[in-house]
């Protein structure tokens, strides 16, 4: 009986000069792979980017929110005809931030102060919040810390299932990550470069030769392998066989089509990915990134064919060795257009769920 399923997404993106993501100088991120100094962009740069797509392309319940402001989220839920969590016009009452507050409390999370709320940011779903504000109701009887962990750990958004919810106040209230995503790297080695920049003053007299301003800007461009795996059965654990293929599907797109917005007015360096392919395991994922452990030469060529060719050649030498090939193996192309393949992906994921039952999935846990 399978016990695993891990839907794999390898793509090779292609960005002109550009600054996706900066470091805490203002330049590009960058990591040395392989003896050579790599273009980066940062996981959370990117999964922030997916997020923001979420929002598009899923029901607002199922998209979390990240917030230090938790108490305003249930109290908005607890006035929910006189407030609004995104309406700086209109806010909750003092009453329903009171008792908002006093169900965090009881959950065991700990609030700085009514106005700054966590410490740390938390992540919670919209239903989540609706599920606490109802403890607030009147009714018999004290509210207890097990049922308003159980509002905390009901329904959680599909990000947040993807990506996972941390407390440092209280571990039980955790998820696991249903997804992991890879920094991305360039397949060969960069060199940063500076942009020097003017402004000029439109009020300066005609006469006056000088500047208004002076400036730089650091980029590069790069072909990056980008790389992010789900855990189709841990998805499945927390939202359900049924809404399992969907979520995986609005993540692959998520993944290919999103792009973090880093210097985006600057460079309008938004490029969609030269090659996707989605592999789908029944034993475990498979980064491909030692395809370019030898950084890709320069060539007239550019990179993106060579880089293609270096990651199929490293997936089969690896197919042929280390690991079993994939279970199915899914290219955009012109006989797969992506479209077609978002659906083919949520089909094939319904399909081989259907296969493997939740009791098997905890056996193999416990085993």
């Amino acid at each position: 009986m399978k016990k695993h399923l891990y839907i794999d997404f390898h793509v090779l993106q292609t960005v002109p000069p550009s600054c996706v993501n900066r470091d805490d100088t203002g330049s590009p991120k960058t990591a040395v792979y392989g003896g050579a100094t790599r273009a980066r962009v940062s996981s959370q740069a990117w999964k922030h980017a997916m997020r923001e797509m979420f929002k598009e392309t899923l029901p607002e319940e199922e998209v979390g929110v990240r917030t230090k402001r938790i108490i305003e989220m249930v109290a908005c839920e607890i006035d929910p005809g006189q407030a609004d969590l995104f309406s700086k016009e209109v806010q909750p009452s003092p009453e329903a931030m009171k008792r908002a507050q006093e169900l965090l409390e009881i959950a065991g999370l700990k609030i700085k102060d009514e106005n700054k709320g966590t410490a740390a940011l938390f992540f919670m779903s919209r239903v989540q919040a609706k599920a606490l504000a109802q403890l607030a109701a009147p009714k018999k009887g004290k509210v207890t810390k097990e049922a308003c962990q159980k509002a905390l750990k009901s329904a959680p958004s599909a990000d947040m299932a993807l990506f996972g919810r941390m407390v440092a106040d209280d571990p039980t209230l955790n998820y696991d990550a249903a997804a992991q995503v890879a920094h991305a790297i360039s397949t060969h080695a960069v060199q940063n470069e500076f942009d020097y920049f003017t402004a000029v003053d439109d009020l300066m007299p005609e006469d006056n030769a000088g500047a208004g301003h002076l400036g730089t800007v650091e980029f590069n461009s790069a072909t990056l392998y980008r790389y992010a795996t789900v855990n189709a059965l841990e998805l499945r654990k927390h939202l359900g066989a049924e809404e399992t293929p969907r979520v995986v599907r609005a993540f692959a797109e998520a993944f290919v089509r999103a792009m973090p917005t880093g210097k985006q007015n600057t460079f309008a360096n938004r490029t969609l990915p030269d090659a996707v392919i989605v592999t789908i395991r029944e034993d475990q994922p498979v980064n491909l990134c030692g395809a370019f452990e030898r950084a890709i030469p320069a060539s007239v060529e550019g990179f993106v064919a060579r880089s293609g060719q270096a990651l199929a050649d490293y997936a089969k030498n690896l197919y042929a060795t280390y690991v079993d090939a994939p279970a199915r193996t899914l290219k955009v192309g012109p006989d797969l257009p992506f479209p077609a393949l978002l659906g083919e992906l949520e089909r094939e994921v319904a399909m081989r769920l259907a296969q493997v039952s939740p009791e098997t999935t905890e056996k193999a846990e416990k085993d």
